[in-house]
């Protein structure tokens, strides 16, 4: 087991560094490459959809296919786009190097059912699937720290090149010591629903990214790509309702353990994820009502401690779900978030360093550590034996709609009250909100059932 674990590890280590470790080299990108700083942004948003688009379907292909043969694959591709990525002349080929590595974006839930596969003890699943999860919210801000330093030192091609080492590092490893699993039932692969899905997936994550830019946001697309969106899942429910072997059945899609998962996750998200990745730094380099700290350093206030105590606080609060089950602490962290949030309100009122601080570690425990855990947890253990692949796939995609989504609302939140009663009252309206959603997401997590009553595991 150790072996695996070590195996799989890597695997999440090779995806979690090519998603954080590039943010501080961004402006050293652009100076190499002489490319405005929008045109370097776009590359992480290509990034990102793509991740959002292969964790659809690939979970799924891992049951008919092969997990290993798939992950195997994944995590070869991923090494080739950071070898085009680093061999890039300009930005447009390094679009199509950060495309290539979206591939990764599955990694972790296909890590976890891998896991699953091995491990059919719940109570000791429980534990190890928090050591892979607790990787996915940040390598305790080292990553990041360690990018930053390799392209200021090296450029920015160094950085690329460092987590080619590491994919293939990753390959070899999952070569050697994990084992091959599938599904119980191997019908064909239901493409035409894959395709009809994705396009509405990204219609409506494209939709999403552009209602992110509020004021400068093309209305009249956003509406255009809400139809496209709307149009298409519609015919994908009706492929998936007519199909011999679809991709998901409408059976599952009606169920309690789809929607009701889905929908948490989602309104969780919305309502943490901008707030530690957006708000707060932005709090903290704020001169006039925040603390004004410097650029270059306000990370080491605010992202390192939550992603630090996230990744410590991971097998605790899974040795904890393995005890009281995955629910029950995930209601516990959705619970704490808030009062973190409300702790937040203080903290845009009465800054400092040190309440910075002590904000990042609560949300770190409460979100990173413990509800984003579970959340991911879940997408396994209620997934059926059957179909063990598209509930994780989907649960990545509301993971990724949510964080877009939660610049989009919580940004709307703070730019509305900050238009009239000033900055400070714009972030005290960002935490307000992020709690109201995380509230409702709480009040969401009944819809979810037990996994240990569902009768089809």
């Amino acid at each position: 087991m150790v072996a695996l674990m070590t195996a799989l590890m890597a695997a999440v280590f090779a995806f979690q560094l090519n998603a954080s470790m590039l943010s501080p080299a961004l402006t050293t990108m652009g100076n190499e490459l002489n490319a405005s700083s929008s045109s370097i942004g776009l590359t992480q948003t290509v990034f990102f959809t793509s991740c959002a688009v292969f964790s659809l379907f690939l979970p799924r292909l891992g049951d008919l296919a092969g997990r290993k043969k798939v992950l195997l694959g994944m995590l070869s591709l991923t090494a080739l786009g950071c070898v085009v990525s680093a061999l890039a002349p300009n930005v447009t080929v390094l679009m199509i190097g950060r495309v290539i590595q979206g591939v990764a974006g599955p990694v972790v839930p296909m890590t976890l059912i891998m896991l699953h596969a091995e491990v059919t003890d719940e109570a000791r699943y429980a534990r190890l699937m928090a050591v892979l999860t607790a990787v996915n919210g940040g390598i305790g801000g080292v990553d990041a720290i360690l990018g930053g330093w390799l392209a200021g030192t090296f450029g920015f091609r160094s950085v690329f090149w460092f987590m080619v080492a590491i994919a293939v590092i990753a390959v070899l490893l999952v070569a050697l010591f994990a084992r091959e699993s599938y599904a119980d039932d191997r019908p064909r692969m239901d493409w035409a629903g894959v395709v009809f899905l994705c396009i509405a997936f990204l219609a409506a994550y494209l939709a999403i990214n552009e209602v992110e830019k509020l004021a400068q946001a093309r209305w009249l697309l956003v509406v255009v790509e809400i139809l496209v969106a709307a149009v298409f899942f519609a015919i994908f429910w009706k492929v998936e309702s007519t199909t011999s072997a679809p991709m998901v059945t409408t059976t599952y899609l009606r169920q309690r353990r789809t929607w009701g998962l889905l929908l948490t996750t989602l309104t969780t998200m919305v309502g943490v994820f901008a707030i530690m990745n957006g708000i707060v730094p932005a709090l903290a380099q704020d001169g006039e009502v925040g603390v004004g700290l410097k650029a270059s350093i306000v990370s080491f206030a605010t992202l390192t401690p939550y992603a630090l105590v996230g990744l410590v606080f991971g097998p605790v609060a899974g040795m904890l779900a393995s005890r009281f089950g995955y629910i029950k602490v995930l209601r516990v962290g959705q619970l704490v978030s808030v009062l973190g949030l409300v702790f937040g309100i203080y903290v845009c009122l009465v800054p400092s360093i040190w309440s910075l601080v002590l904000l990042s570690l609560i949300l770190g425990v409460s979100y990173a550590g413990t509800a984003n855990i579970m959340l991911n947890g879940l997408g396994v253990v209620l997934s059926p034996a059957d179909n063990t692949g598209y509930l994780p796939g989907l649960n990545a995609g509301a993971f990724n709609l949510g964080s877009g989504l939660s610049y989009a609302v919580l940004y709307a939140f703070m730019s509305g009250l900050a238009a009239s009663g000033g900055a400070r009252a714009g972030y005290v309206a960002a935490m307000i909100g992020g709690g109201v959603l995380v509230l409702i997401a709480l009040a969401l997590s009944y819809l979810i059932p037990d996994p240990e009553r569902m009768d089809d595991k």
